[in-house]
């Protein structure tokens, strides 16, 4: 089995391939797809093939998907880019992969995407079955753009696809926690945000790759316990501004998943089921 991996060096994709690489059994192989030669450097040092080329450039993808038994599309585009480049490459070039997969003869394809597609709340955690509502102006067109690339590459006909929902991603140095506060400032006390460490964010998408009949499932990953804007200033070490418990939380739902599907058919347990618990393992 030859599995390809594209989106490497993100934050979300240079802790998954390690891990992927690890757990390989004989006979089995990775690829990496990265831009430049030294970028893909620490993972041929781990022993992934690495292959040079943009995720936009059709001859790339063509080499990339060369032999390829499965792809997991980690790539992604968001946090400030323009919402044309956001598009380009979370719909335009994730099709184009699952286009370029499908016509290799690819037997599975992960395409990982974002709670955000849910968009507003429904009172309760959601689930996959749940209509997908993205909208709003705080994460620009990538929610949209993520919908829409689930979309079109479930309806390929022939191709074997399977969806990860992501949460908000933390754990082993990954800036994000601290970068939680741009945005956790500007929230009411109470308002939550879903997690999941990089461990069990790895754990979930190497289950459904590996899962056999699970092609055209959705399935959401996350830990067990959102935390408010308050435990994130806690959890930085800042002070809590005095004005967040001026405001009330517009939509206490909002992205908050529920992972009971996951739980149930591919046996997902969250390693790390709240920050509380990676923080005191050392693993933040």
């Amino acid at each position: 089995m030859l599995t390809l991996v594209t989106g490497t060096t993100g934050q979300v994709g240079r802790r998954f391939v390690p891990r992927l690489l690890a757990q390989a059994r004989p006979g089995e192989r990775v690829r990496v797809l990265v831009r430049d030669a030294e970028r893909g450097e620490p993972f041929a040092a781990l022993g992934a093939e690495v292959v040079v080329g943009d995720l936009r450039d059709t001859e790339a993808l063509g080499k990339a998907v060369a032999g390829v038994d499965a792809v997991v599309n980690v790539a992604a585009s968001f946090r400030g880019v323009p919402d044309e480049e956001a598009w380009a490459v979370n719909r335009d070039a994730a099709v184009e992969l699952g286009r370029a997969a499908l016509a290799s003869g690819v037997e599975r394809f992960v395409q990982v995407s974002t709670g955000l597609v849910y968009g507003a709340g429904r009172g309760r955690p959601v689930t996959e079955e749940d209509e997908s509502r993205p909208g709003g102006t705080m994460w620009g067109a990538y929610p949209e753009s993520k919908l829409a690339a689930e979309r079109e590459l479930l309806g390929l006909e022939g191709l074997d696809v399977r969806v990860g929902r992501l949460p908000f991603v933390y754990g082993e140095g990954d800036p994000h926690l601290a970068q939680s506060l741009m945005w956790a400032g500007e929230w009411a006390h109470t308002q939550r945000l879903h997690m999941g460490h990089h461990v069990d964010v790895a754990q979930g998408l190497l289950r459904i790759l590996h899962a056999r009949g699970v092609g055209g499932r959705v399935y959401n990953i996350a830990d067990d316990a959102p935390v408010t804007a308050v435990e994130l200033h806690q959890l930085n070490g800042v002070e809590v501004p005095g004005e967040l418990y001026e405001r009330v939380d517009p939509d206490p739902w909002m992205v908050i998943m529920s992972t009971e599907r996951i739980r149930r058919e591919l046996g997902y347990r969250a390693v790390y089921p709240s920050v509380y618990a990676a923080r005191d393992a050392g693993a933040l």
